[in-house]
């Protein structure tokens, strides 16, 4: 029993990080296409508010708290910043950069939630304590394997040309190779844009989670104010109708990809996986979106690999696992600390562990791309 409650945690977490991966390469294939940003971001937010009707629904329709006027504007104002300002950020990155780099900068997350969370009071950095120099330790390496990867190119690594001929893949990235050279600095900073937005995002939609723990209809309202906030801007930045047009099959699939995948389904596994084995269970997954990103962009995508973006990455992941590993040392101390303040009859109060929270509606979902 215990194998199959294991196993079935894991998969869902593989599954979870294809899907992920699958989004990354099919959007990528669409903006290549000529697709804007704004426009895909859009129609993402529109098929993820459609797909997560049915969940909110039959999930939480009885047992949701009630909605009040400020809990609206406590979910508008998140979805300003996880859902328009997250994923119009992470695209527009995308567009000007490589499936790989955008996936190596997800992984940031968790060092600019943390600052973030110290900057605003809701962590204590704990420079005394061991937990606490591995997260300032990883959150130092993280960045700094951030800004690597976004300003230093190297030498390519020759790992040989795929084999698989991908006709639709070839056409759309030849044309706009050129492009992606020249964004190449412009491309990691909108993603890391992308990461800041949707560690604010973290910061507020803790004390959302607490007022109203119904997570469902929460991210079903976040991605329905989302969808209008990004028809909105797309529209301004797009005023053709042929720019909105989803005749391309690309163009369809990977809007539909988004929305359904990336944001009802992949959301919903995640969730259960949290709830199974916990935060920091589903986080340690978060680099095999990296590894599967960066095959399927070599194999379809005849994407290169150089000096920069290898060492980069490296560095971001093992400042990650740096982060989680304070991050797991710190929580089970604190356990700790709980159980012998239960026994002298005291009490604390707990805090949010924002760094371990991965929701999956951003980047991948809404609130990777990922």
């Amino acid at each position: 029993m215990d194998a199959v409650n294991d196993f079935f945690p894991f998969l869902a977490m593989v599954i979870v990080q294809f899907g992920f991966a699958g989004m990354n390469i099919t959007s990528k294939l669409a903006m290549d296409s000529g697709m804007k940003p704004l426009v895909l971001v859009s129609y993402r937010q529109i098929f993820a508010t459609i797909a997560m009707v049915p969940f909110a629904y039959f999930f939480e329709w009885k047992t949701r708290p009630k909605i009040t006027k400020p809990l609206l504007i406590q979910i508008f104002i998140c979805s300003l910043t996880g859902v328009t300002g997250n994923q119009v950020f992470y695209f527009i990155g995308l567009e000007n950069s490589t499936p790989t780099i955008g996936c190596a900068l997800t992984n940031i997350l968790p060092a600019v939630t943390f600052i973030l969370a110290v900057l605003l009071r809701q962590e204590s950095v704990g420079i005394k304590k061991i937990s606490g120099q591995a997260k300032l330790l990883g959150t130092v390496i993280c960045v700094g394997g951030a800004m690597l990867l976004s300003f230093y190119h190297g030498p390519m690594i020759n790992i040989g040309e795929s084999s698989i001929h991908w006709k639709y893949a070839d056409e759309t990235g030849s044309s706009n190779s050129a492009a992606a050279k020249s964004s190449f600095i412009l491309g990691p900073v909108f993603i890391m844009a992308s990461a800041v937005s949707w560690a604010v995002w973290f910061t507020l939609q803790a004390k959302v989670s607490v007022t109203f723990p119904a997570p469902y209809t929460s991210t079903l309202l976040m991605c329905f104010m989302g969808s209008i906030e990004c028809v909105v801007i797309g529209l301004g930045a797009n005023h053709e109708l042929s720019q909105w047009s989803l005749r391309s099959p690309g163009r369809l699939i990977a809007a539909l990809y988004a929305g359904i995948v990336c944001s009802a389904l992949a959301f919903s596994l995640t969730s259960w996986s949290i709830q199974k084995k916990g935060a920091l269970y589903v986080s340690v997954f978060s680099p095999l979106l990296l590894v599967i990103v960066a095959v399927l962009s070599w194999a379809l995508l005849r994407e290169k690999l150089y000096l920069g973006t290898v060492v980069g990455s490296g560095l971001i992941v093992a400042g990650l696992y740096a982060v989680l590993w304070g991050k797991d040392k710190e929580m089970k101390m604190k356990g700790i600390e709980d159980i012998e303040a239960i026994k002298q009859g005291g009490g604390k109060e707990e805090r949010g562990d924002l760094e371990l929270q991965l929701p999956a509606n951003s980047n991948g979902s809404n609130g990777p791309a990922k």
